[in-house]
């Protein structure tokens, strides 16, 4: 139980309903709240929630540390035998419960096993024990959760940072980037951007998806562009857009990053990228599509009828708003 449940059990129980109400108030069953009131019931003073917490905080600790790893010499034997025999802690602890199914002397979990190799010293051959393992890792990585993003991307602005004006696809001229990757072997790409207001895809074909040949895509995207036409673009935190601030530098751009492992926060370009891979399936390997090719793609995707922009074209939205700019005319842009 929860230090929540058992605050609400104790004031509960101090106005005498049964076992049976406060089972149901809290969705559990009548024999889980019996026995938490047995087991942590103060002498004299009745059920106290504080008091109930720390017996179960001490029973969980006594629990923890009551069995010794690896103590019993012949589990110790079939373990360490069965590791300089290539065989994985899983395997291992599998197999003990498959050959003693009904002895939990014999029953491992294989995190323990995995515990123990890496609180050991060297053996009597002068290895440690994670040198048995197939891939022979020095640490023990986490097996729950995903691991904590750290990006190494210099002077990155967050999304969370961004104008509303930009989220709402209010202003023109708000673009998103991003990559899409040919054959890996190749390490080649296109690199994309989107317009938010009208949903124009512009891109161009990269040699190799790294920072230098990202910063020349995105000039040779924007540079023909006002500069009202291309105010920012948000990026996602891949290594190709580590030098962000050299496309600022050079095309007086803002950029912005979204949160790792959030693709949704630039649908836009999401949604431009899959009109391509219809094209260009995973898979393919760029060094076979020439730059007018891709040139083709893209104007046959910009000039089709968008449900989205009430049917019209993504190229004639976002020639509307460049002749907007071009007569001066300072407004919002319709928000579609």
């Amino acid at each position: 139980m929860t230090t929540q449940e058992r605050d609400r059990l104790a004031r509960w129980k101090a106005q005498m309903l049964s076992n049976t109400a406060c089972a149901r108030k809290l969705n559990r069953s009548v024999s889980t709240i019996g026995r938490e009131l047995r087991r942590n019931h103060w002498k004299g003073e009745g059920y106290v929630a504080i008091h109930a917490q720390g017996c179960a905080d001490a029973r969980e600790q006594r629990v923890a540390h009551s069995k010794p790893t690896l103590k019993n010499p012949t589990l110790y034997a079939y373990v360490t035998d069965h590791l300089r025999q290539g065989w994985s802690p899983d395997q291992i602890a599998g197999r003990l419960r498959r050959k003693h199914p009904t002895d939990p002397v014999w029953h491992i979990c294989h995190e323990t096993i995995y515990t123990w190799i890496y609180s050991q010293p060297k053996n009597e051959y002068g290895l440690y024990w994670y040198e048995y393992l197939r891939r022979k890792q020095k640490k023990r990585k986490k097996q729950m959760g995903r691991s904590v993003h750290r990006s190494h991307i210099p002077d990155r602005v967050s999304i969370s940072q961004r104008p509303e004006e930009i989220t709402n696809r209010s202003v023109f001229g708000h673009w998103e980037g991003d990559s899409i990757e040919g054959l890996r072997s190749k390490k080649d790409g296109i690199h994309t951007e989107v317009e938010r207001v009208s949903r124009l895809i512009a891109g161009t074909k990269v040699m190799q998806l790294t920072g230098t040949e990202t910063v020349r895509a995105q000039q040779h995207i924007f540079e023909h562009y006002p500069m009202r036409a291309r105010q920012t673009t948000t990026l996602d935190n891949g290594k190709e857009n580590h030098d962000h601030v050299k496309m600022e530098t050079a095309l007086h751009m803002q950029t912005y990053f979204a949160h790792p492992y959030s693709s949704f926060e630039r649908g836009t370009n999401e949604h431009g990228n899959w009109h391509l891979r219809y094209y260009f399936p995973k898979g393919t390997d760029f060094t076979t599509v020439s730059e007018e090719e891709l040139q083709d793609v893209i104007e046959e995707v910009n000039h089709r009828p968008r449900k989205i922009l009430a049917y019209q074209m993504a190229q004639e939205v976002f020639d509307q708003e460049l002749i907007k700019l071009q007569k001066g005319v300072v407004g919002v842009a319709v928000a579609y």
